[in-house]
């Protein structure tokens, strides 16, 4: 059973050849598709197709699932998925479960400077009259 989505499609390719954008929740539903999509990406040259998962909106098993399922239809391809910015409830549910290190997943983080922290490589001037720490 599937159920309209306000947000649009679950997923879209991007201009990357190797770059599926997902979103929203993942149901059984969408697995197909996304497994298309990861096996059309072998055409194209490089190694691995990279999965961001920022607008994933839901960190269940259904959601694990689907990510072990596009592991393997990747490797099926001589590939393997990379994870770009899964939520923290994702990241642990699918340690929990094993995932992590059974499908060798990658897992690509961007940083964002915490508010009010610089980014790294920026130091703050030092006036004068400052104390030696």
């Amino acid at each position: 059973m599937s159920s309209a989505r306000p947000g649009g499609p679950p997923c879209m390719a991007d201009t990357e050849p190797h770059l599926i954008r997902i979103s929203g929740p993942l149901r059984p539903d969408d697995v197909p598709r996304l497994c298309e999509q990861v096996a059309d990406a072998r055409h194209g040259a490089g190694a691995d197709v990279i999965c961001d998962v920022t607008a994933v909106t839901t960190s269940d098993l259904a959601t694990v699932d689907a990510i072990a399922r596009l592991q393997l239809a990747a490797r099926r391809a001589g590939r393997r998925i990379r994870l770009r910015n899964p939520a923290p409830a994702l990241l642990a549910l699918l340690g929990l479960v094993g995932l992590t290190e059974l499908l060798g997943l990658v897992v690509e983080m961007e940083r964002h400077p915490e508010e009010g922290e610089p980014p790294l490589g920026v130091q703050e001037a030092v006036e004068a009259g400052d104390p030696a720490l």
